[in-house]
């Protein structure tokens, strides 16, 4: 079974190699039906795993935890891995999802909205028929039960989905994945919002933003409201971190 290596940056324990790297990796685990589960790590992530010990655990015991962020990759690169690659959870999902398709894999909804998951089953039935979604479960809101998620582990076992996909928000979905690996026989993915942009609810930022790591003023321009107070206290602990471990990181390489 591969493994993906693994550099320590930032007080976490980061994937390394390429984006291909990953997916082929991904594609691996789940045909072998090994319980496994993958962070997609960003700027957000990062300040939420410093301010909690235990969801630091759950990001670093993670089987891969990608360099999702812009941020996140800039540092990495800055800090002895120029070559690395971003691995962000909107181009996991439909590069896994192509992926599976052609190795004959099935793949599970979890997390969002009925109406959400129900746009993701409709366009890949339009672009991928050859891909067989062996279901969708949109959970309730509120924190589950020790027999609910019991019964969604089941639920998704019987199903013989080889790829989970989830959308629970940053830090449900990762605290998900860590209680269900062992449970769930498949690989399982944090993506978050990359289901709003599969399904066409939502937008990305231009490609010029992405590389500029401006994608945060894209989203703050969409958003003013409810996320300006966020993005300001989360990018300023976000650049006190980086500053933080800035020197005993580059000591590291």
């Amino acid at each position: 079974m591969t493994v993906i290596a693994r550099t320590e940056r930032l007080g976490m324990r980061l994937s390394l190699g390429t984006f291909r790297d990953h997916i082929a990796a991904f594609v691996e685990w789940g045909a072998a039906h090994h319980s496994s589960y993958v962070c997609c790590v960003n700027a957000h992530m990062t300040v939420e795993a410093h301010q909690r010990h235990e969801f630091m655990e759950v990001v670093c015991n993670a089987d891969a935890a990608t360099p999702d962020g812009m941020p996140v990759l800039r540092y990495m690169q800055r800090t002895g891995h120029p070559e690395q690659e971003r691995v962000a959870g909107n181009d996991i999902l439909p590069a896994l999802l192509e992926e599976s398709a052609a190795r004959g894999l099935s793949v599970y909804l979890y997390g969002g909205r009925q109406e959400v998951l129900d746009a993701m089953v409709a366009r890949i039935r339009r672009d991928l028929p050859a891909l067989r979604v062996a279901g969708t479960l949109s959970p309730p809101f509120r924190p589950l039960t020790t027999i609910e998620l019991a019964e969604h582990a089941q639920a998704i076992n019987r199903s013989g989905a080889h790829v989970v996909m989830v959308s629970l928000g940053c830090p449900k979905q990762e605290r998900w994945m860590a209680a269900m690996k062992g449970q769930v026989h498949a690989v399982m993915l944090g993506l978050g919002g990359a289901f709003l942009l599969y399904a066409g609810m939502d937008t990305r930022a231009p490609k010029w933003m992405r590389d500029l790591s401006l994608e945060w003023c894209y989203r703050l321009w969409l958003e003013p409201r409810r996320l300006w107070k966020r993005y300001l206290v989360t990018n300023s602990h976000f650049v006190f971190l980086a500053i933080k471990h800035y020197y005993n990181d580059r000591r590291g390489t």
